[in-house]
């Protein structure tokens, strides 16, 4: 789920990576401009029509779950959390136009948020903080309550690049160090890179996106060649689901389930699979080639410890470039500039 370039802080990855005596916890930072109840006497019901479409909606789907969530980080990781992920763009080229994002789903109901805020509080309520409230609501509707806090006062970017998309974007396919980095260049630190691949614990993978580990995985024309980091009976499951993969590498319609068995419950899962080396991707299996990210995988498999982390994670990702004050606009619809 981040964008290309050279590791430019280590201090700050050391600064984040803190542990707390009950587990794994850092210190959060507050973004200038956001606060928890931004909209209290502006729009005194906000969060609650929101959680009210979101919840809606998502009972009568619970995939929404993932699909929001990913919505969030793939916004968040490209120009900030500023809802650029959003626009439409009459030659293609948005955010949302950019392969990683092609799969992506849940934007008619963002519109449907939207409608029911415009007409309870026109021109008050951005879209960026609605993204950021359904991704919150819709994993906690599984819980009846909120797993983790949303600061708002977000406003929305009037620029959408599919160029920056594809460039900042993590891909699935990366390495340690290349997550590290991508994370590092949004001021997220290791800890954070654990935590929140966490998120993998709900919602589905295509088969092309991880079909290589599964087929012919060095080369020497062994389609019976798998990655050895893979468990071996969890990468036969998956070549059997993903069959259709080795004779076309291309098909991008063929998805498994992150979490077999758990994929539509958010809870700690992820973390139990990681250390029994079924991580569906590259990226997922690359955190237990680093001896501190293996560290954190260990606590996390906590589900107290894991839900603590990640509302603070999750939090402080939600800060990433944010757009507050006078910058930015509060678009009257979500897919278009004002």
């Amino acid at each position: 789920m981040v964008a290309k370039g050279l590791i430019t802080g280590v201090s700050l990855v050391l600064a984040l990576l803190v542990f707390s005596a009950a587990g794994v916890g850092t210190a959060s930072a507050q973004a200038p401009g956001l606060k928890k109840g931004f909209y209290k006497k502006s729009c005194p019901r906000a969060e609650d029509i929101a959680r009210e479409v979101v919840w809606a909606r998502v009972a009568g789907n619970r995939e929404l779950a993932a699909k929001f969530l990913r919505m969030f980080f793939h916004d968040c990781f490209v120009r900030g959390c500023d809802a650029s992920v959003l626009l439409d763009s009459p030659t293609n080229t948005a955010e949302k136009d950019a392969p990683p994002n092609l799969s992506l789903a849940g934007f008619d109901v963002i519109d449907e948020v939207k409608a029911a805020l415009e007409r309870a509080c026109p021109g008050v309520v951005s879209c960026a903080d609605i993204v950021a409230l359904a991704a919150r609501d819709s994993v906690s509707f599984q819980y009846k309550r909120n797993l983790w806090e949303v600061e708002t006062g977000r406003r929305d970017g009037t620029v959408s690049s599919d160029q920056e998309a594809l460039a900042d974007i993590p891909a699935p396919t990366s390495t340690f160090d290349i997550l590290l980095s991508d994370f590092s260049s949004k001021g997220l630190g290791l800890q954070d890179l654990v935590v929140l691949s966490g998120a993998h614990t709900i919602g589905v993978g295509n088969c092309n996106l991880f079909s290589s580990r599964l087929f012919n995985f060095t080369g020497k024309n062994n389609p019976s060649d798998i990655d050895p980091a893979l468990n071996p009976s969890y990468a036969r499951f998956l070549q059997g689901q993903c069959r259709r993969n080795l004779q076309d590498p291309n098909d991008n319609t063929t998805v498994v389930p992150m979490d077999p068995g758990s994929s539509l419950s958010f809870d700690n899962h992820y973390f139990v699979n990681l250390k029994a080396h079924q991580g569906m991707f590259t990226s997922d299996a690359t955190l237990l080639t680093n001896g501190r990210a293996a560290n954190i995988v260990d606590k996390l498999q906590d589900p107290g410890v894991f839900f603590d982390a990640f509302k603070n994670s999750i939090k402080r990702m939600g800060q990433i470039g944010v757009l507050t004050g006078a910058n930015g606009q509060i678009r009257k619809k979500c897919n278009v500039v004002n």
